[in-house]
Parts: C-alpha cells; sequence; structure tokens
C-alpha cells in the first residue's frame, strides 16, 4: 500500500465503520464449542469486526506514524459516541408498527453499563496499542536495519491490547452490570467468559499478520530501496 492521503481515508474510514458495527452486532453470540469450567464460551459477534480495528492502526502506525495511528484512535471514538446517539434518538422516535419497535429495542437497544465497558474498553486497548505498538517498534529498528520482523509489534501490540479489552469490557458489563464479581458462585463463568473469549481473540490477532505484511509491503520495499541508495 502506497503512503498517500486517500489510503490514509480509506484505512480511517475501514477503521471507523468496523467499530461502530462491531457494536451494532455485539447482541449476535456465536457459541464456540469449548466450555471451561463447565460453562460454554461464547463470543460475541463484535470480536471479529473488533479485531478489525487493531489491524487498521497497526498499518496507519507501520506507514503513518504514531501521531496518525492516535488520531483515528480519537475519530473512532467520536464515531463510536456519535453512532451511540443516533441509535438511542432513533429508538425513541414514534413507531408505525411496535412489534418492529420490540426487535429494534432487542437488537440495538443501548444498555448503559455495556456502552461505559465499552467505551472504556475501547479507550485503553486502543491506546495501548498503538503506545506499545511504537515502543516495541522503535527499540527494535534502533538496533536491526531490517524491518522484515515487524510481526513481533504488530502481534505483540494487538495481543497485549485484547487482554485489556476482554478484561475491562466483561468486568464491567457482566462483573458490575450483572454484579458478578459480589457472587463468588459466578466467578467461574466470569473468568471462563474472559479466557474462552481471549484465547479467541488471540487467534485472530495472529491471523491478521500475513495482512499486515501485504498491506504494508510496497511502501516498505519502496523506504528500503531508498535507504540502500542513501548508503551507496
Amino acid at each position: 500500500m502506497k503512503k498517500t492521503n486517500t489510503n490514509l481515508t480509506l484505512l480511517t474510514v475501514l477503521f471507523t465503520v468496523a467499530l461502530v458495527i462491531s457494536n451494532v452486532v455485539t447482541a449476535k453470540l456465536m457459541y464456540t464449542g469449548i466450555s471451561l469450567f463447565t460453562v460454554k464460551v461464547t463470543l460475541p459477534g463484535a470480536a471479529v469486526c473488533y479485531a478489525i480495528t487493531f489491524l487498521m492502526t497497526d498499518v496507519i502506525g507501520e506507514l503513518w506514524g504514531k501521531k496518525e495511528a492516535d488520531r483515528t484512535v480519537v475519530f473512532g471514538l467520536i464515531g463510536q459516541v456519535f453512532a451511540t446517539l443516533l441509535i438511542i434518538f432513533t429508538q425513541h422516535l414514534p413507531a408505525a408498527d411496535e412489534h418492529m419497535q420490540q426487535v429494534y429495542d432487542a437488537l440495538l437497544g443501548q444498555n448503559w453499563i455495556f456502552v461505559a465497558g465499552s467505551l472504556c474498553a475501547y479507550i485503553v486497548s486502543q491506546r495501548w496499542d498503538v503506545w506499545i505498538f511504537h515502543k516495541i517498534r522503535n527499540r527494535y529498528l534502533s538496533s536491526h536495519r531490517s524491518n522484515t520482523s515487524r510481526w513481533i509489534w504488530n502481534n505483540a501490540s494487538t495481543m497485549t491490547s485484547q487482554i485489556f479489552d476482554t478484561v475491562i469490557f466483561i468486568g464491567i458489563s457482566f462483573g458490575f452490570g450483572f454484579g458478578w464479581f459480589f457472587d463468588k458462585r459466578m466467578w467461574p463463568t466470569l473468568a471462563a467468559m474472559m479466557a474462552g473469549q481471549y484465547v479467541f481473540k488471540l487467534i485472530l490477532a495472529a491471523l491478521d499478520t500475513p495482512f499486515f505484511y501485504l498491506l504494508t509491503h510496497e511502501w516498505k520495499r519502496g523506504q528500503q530501496s531508498q535507504q540502500c541508495s542513501l548508503h551507496t
């Protein structure tokens, strides 16, 4: 991918769309076929969509730098809040069909504790992702001329970010929202949700590595050619 303003805008749009849609489809739960502590592990549909956001900020950070990646995170937050307000506003408009209103409420009705959990998880995990991505990248490149091992900071940033995202969202939404933190009988369920969902997010993070290399390949090849010409 070439380092152009058009491509930067495209990646930012894809980031924001994936983020907003992940909140829209979060009510869709998928059974993973795995049980932990006798608890069936489910995965929200949002997990797949949300994984795309980390890929987008990693590509933006690799090509355009930390400042642009941070800016994308801020734009995403604004888009997420704006989309939530639009959903709530539409929800309270007069309904021509009561059944359709009930379906809308069931699918898109905003529970404030889930909104709070989602926003907190987003801010912490995304800011950490950008920060640790560039921390590892800069340290590695300061002692190595080659950037062929960029899978290191790509995977390390996303995989650690997903820990924050999983623990914070489930902790706030279910631990506090449903009161599971205050009921010892629900601790195994809470732990199973966190562990099970993180394992699948870990797999998704690893699967995005080829796409990260693909999207950064052309620019990096051109950059390396320029560096070689400077040293000859």
